[in-house]
């Protein structure tokens, strides 16, 4: 079985509620790729939801190592540590989830976007005003005056 189809079981797990069976499967696939950030994130929300928040943070600046800019990271932080009792901390990974939305931002100039490279993805470009008519259409020679 390849590691997506094991992090595919391991989620299957989570959504079922099967909270120490998701952690085994993640850790499993996070010993054979240690930089599998999807695996890594998930594995904090997994102990988030067993109720172990000190752990959750723990795997949590280990996702925030792999990629420190995702904006998921710091929500996931600031959601830790928010539960575990430590709402100035809380607060700073809530600002650097807002500050990671706004680096992905077409309104920025300057900003990289996170559907360049897709057509289908990319946002309407405005429509020319319409042309106006000329004040005085050049001489009608077929119309008899």
């Amino acid at each position: 079985m390849n590691l997506q189809d094991q992090y595919d079981d391991a989620l299957f797990d989570f959504s079922t509620g099967n909270f120490d069976s998701t952690i085994a499967k993640l850790t499993a696939i996070l010993t054979a790729d240690p930089t599998h950030f999807d695996a890594q994130l998930s594995l904090g929300m997994a102990y988030y939801r067993k109720g172990d928040f000190a752990r959750a943070i723990a795997e949590g600046h280990k996702a925030e190592k792999l990629k420190p800019r995702e904006q998921l990271v710091h929500t996931n932080l600031s959601l830790f540590y928010m539960k575990a009792g430590n709402k100035a901390v809380a607060e700073h990974h809530g600002l650097q989830a807002r500050i990671a939305s706004w680096r992905d931002d077409p309104a920025l100039p300057g900003q990289p976007s996170a559907t360049a490279g897709d057509p289908d993805l990319a946002l309407a470009k405005p429509k020319p005003p319409p042309m106006k008519p000329p004040e005085q259409f050049p001489a009608m020679p077929w119309k008899k005056k």
